[in-house]
């Protein structure tokens, strides 16, 4: 999740058309404080929240529908930045229609980790600097020893969010994107894809229990508590992912594969095997490595909406052991 407003930011190129240099500072000095109180609140109050979410339901009000309503929407999300933001837009790992690519970016959008364009640009430096200087999140570059490394994971995982180092440029990362009517509407319309995020939990709710505290019980478990586990899922790929579990193939940072963590990913713990090959559309290489990212790629594909997808072969995976 970075950059909760920066869709209604203006960006920097368009302010320097009209402003001087000390001007624009100001302007960008600005854009980043507004941008960092949103980051702190997006991830503060589903945090709050969730603590209420626990208390109810610790109250025996916990309904069934609610979970049907949490399961539905971490699904959708989830998949809206996995197959979305990640596969789709970042690394190009299939080609699918505008109608599809809308979808994703919207679906993506609504779990609250930030406009399109900025998600893209951060990742994407990301891959160029992987636990290297430069790495928005490595969790390797922050002193030795048990403080060193306790100090890198919290800056992978949350820090480097707070810290405001979520700042790679568009211009340089993304440009494909800026050229693209579709990602730009799907970044321009940011804050209609968060509302709508939190306007489908209400009427699901709404639609299974037929009463308004039902709709509220199920925005609080299919808003906040969905957006709070969906993004501690997507941060420990940054975290957990970089510091524990297995390194198969030579990828010169550490990337590791994290099984337990597939499922809550949607298959992107396998997180060494996409380093590897970041424009595979399969994660999960190995026979028993759960993708349903994949999985709804594989479906997209057989059913004519998506095709060309990016696929590894075994000569490949053999030359890239580590």
């Amino acid at each position: 999740m970075t950059g909760a407003v920066a869709a209604i930011q203006p960006r920097a190129k368009n302010i320097a058309t009209a402003q001087k240099p000390a001007e624009i500072t100001r302007a960008e000095t600005r854009t980043e404080t507004v941008d960092r109180i949103a980051n702190i609140a997006a991830m503060t109050i589903p945090l709050g929240l969730l603590g209420f979410a626990a208390w109810r339901a610790w109250g025996g009000t916990l309904r069934w529908s609610d979970l049907i309503v949490l399961a539905i929407t971490y699904s959708l999300t989830g998949l809206g930045i996995t197959v979305g933001f990640h596969r789709l837009y970042t690394h190009r790992s299939f080609k699918t229609r505008p109608a599809i690519r809308l979808i994703f970016g919207a679906l993506g959008s609504a779990a609250i980790e930030g406009p399109l364009i900025e998600w893209v640009s951060n990742h994407r430096k990301h891959h160029q600097f992987s636990d290297g200087d430069g790495d928005p999140h490595s969790p390797h570059l922050h002193g030795s020893g048990i403080r060193g490394a306790l100090r890198g994971l919290l800056h992978a995982h949350v820090g480097w969010i707070l810290g405001g180092d979520a700042l790679a440029s568009p211009e340089r990362y993304s440009k494909d994107l800026l050229d693209d009517p579709v990602a730009r509407f799907v970044d321009r319309m940011f804050v209609l894809w968060l509302l709508a995020g939190l306007a489908v939990p209400f009427a699901l709710g709404a639609a299974l229990t037929g009463t308004i505290g039902g709709a509220l019980t199920a925005l609080l478990w299919g808003g906040a508590v969905r957006i709070f586990l969906l993004h501690h899922a997507t941060f420990s790929v940054n975290s957990l992912c970089h510091y524990f579990g297995r390194h198969p193939y030579e990828t010169g940072d550490e990337s590791r594969n994290l099984a337990w963590l597939s499922l809550p990913t949607l298959g992107e713990a396998w997180h060494n095997n996409h380093h590897a090959f970041p424009t595979s559309a399969r994660h999960g290489l190995g026979r028993w490595q759960l993708d349903p990212s994949w999985w709804v790629i594989t479906g997209l594909v057989s059913t004519g909406l998506a095709w060309d997808a990016v696929g590894i072969s075994p000569t490949r995976r053999v030359s890239k052991r580590a």
